[in-house]
């Protein structure tokens, strides 16, 4: 059986976020080949930025409630995987 991640449950509507941000990035590269006002382009890129937090943000929560919380996880094992946690919450954080 292949182990389940914290985000498998709502896989389906992490894809259509991602298909979503896909298409915002394309519609940024399209302002860009049409020499659009740099300031719109930048608010573009500034709701993908946005839209890639809300992503990761759930995918920490979600990683935090299944492997953190979840079941069959002794003490040992969660404070690793709270430091693994914490390193991707700083390199989230690092950003810009």
């Amino acid at each position: 059986m292949a182990e389940t991640r914290g985000y498998t449950a709502s896989k389906e509507q992490l894809n259509k976020r991602l298909a979503r941000i896909e298409g915002q990035v394309r519609g940024v590269s399209r302002m860009v080949d049409e020499d659009r006002y740099c300031i719109d382009v930048l608010t573009q890129i500034s709701a993908i930025q946005a839209a890639l937090d809300k992503v990761a943000l759930g995918l920490l929560d979600g990683h935090a409630r299944h492997c953190l919380l979840g079941e069959g996880h002794g003490p040992d094992d969660t404070g690793d995987q709270a430091d693994e946690l914490m390193s991707a919450v700083g390199r989230l954080m690092r950003r810009g």
